[in-house]
């Protein structure tokens, strides 16, 4: 029997966790070159909440994730996000319901996230910290998970765009001696998919002289085209063993 792998989480969070699967169910992760090992950045898709704890729960592969600094930052800063940002501008709650039905999940979510060990993500001169705090976990072995697509229309099958912020984490680590392989991932929900594209190192990405955000438009326009693939050409593989912990 393969021997379940565990992220680097608490007992606690691994308890949690385990829970969770009644709701996300193991996808099928269908890679299209070598498989994640170790010290890359994944860029997926979000789907709400869908991408995220499907590879949180299922991944074999150690992640951490980037996330906004106002899910990490205190109950009453999360709950102001929670209701605005995430339940009514990108899911598009009613406000008033979004409000009431954040007074329950914010704290369960702020609970989940300090679990989660999540990176902070910041628009300001604090992204710095950002960045060392993922360069950490680079050097660790830690795979770095960025859910960079615009989502002010919401969380759309076909996204809009890359904010290239995300490319500063793959220049500060190249200045620095890791050349982080790119993975490009797309999570399809209606079929439990998770599409993981071959990797390419950043020093080939930007070989040609691109901007960041020139780099950003190829890797959303490959996301979606990833989004678009039929499973049924690609060989079954053996499944990753439902991690879970």
């Amino acid at each position: 029997m393969k021997k379940r792998f565990h992220q680097k989480r608490s007992g606690w969070f691994r308890a949690l966790k385990r829970l969770l699967v009644i709701r996300y169910k193991e996808p099928r992760f269908v890679y299209l070159g070598e498989r994640v090992t170790s010290g890359g950045i994944i860029v997926s898709n979000h789907v709400g909440t869908d991408a995220p704890l499907s590879m949180e729960l299922y991944f074999d592969r150690p992640i951490r994730f980037w996330g906004a600094h106002e899910m990490n930052s205190g109950l009453i800063k999360l709950y102001k996000y929670q209701t605005r940002v995430y339940y009514h501008e990108r899911k598009h709650w009613n406000l008033h319901l979004a409000r009431l039905f954040c007074l329950l999940a914010s704290p369960l979510t702020y609970i989940f996230y300090r679990g989660l060990r999540l990176i902070s993500t910041y628009h300001d001169a604090r992204l710095i910290k950002t960045l060392n705090e993922s360069l950490a976990a680079l050097r660790e072995g830690d795979n770095i998970v960025i859910f960079p697509e615009d989502s002010s229309e919401g969380y759309l099958d076909e996204l809009k765009g890359f904010f290239g912020g995300f490319l500063m984490l793959a220049d500060h680590a190249l200045r620095r001696g890791i050349d982080a392989p790119i993975y490009v991932t797309y999570f399809r929900k209606r079929d439990l998919v998770y599409f993981i594209d071959k990797p390419i190192l950043y020093s080939e990405l930007r070989a040609d002289g691109a901007s960041r955000e020139e780099l950003a438009e190829r890797l959303v326009k490959r996301c979606n085209a990833l989004g678009k693939l039929d499973p049924a050409d690609f060989p079954a593989e053996k499944p990753q063993g439902a991690p879970v912990a």
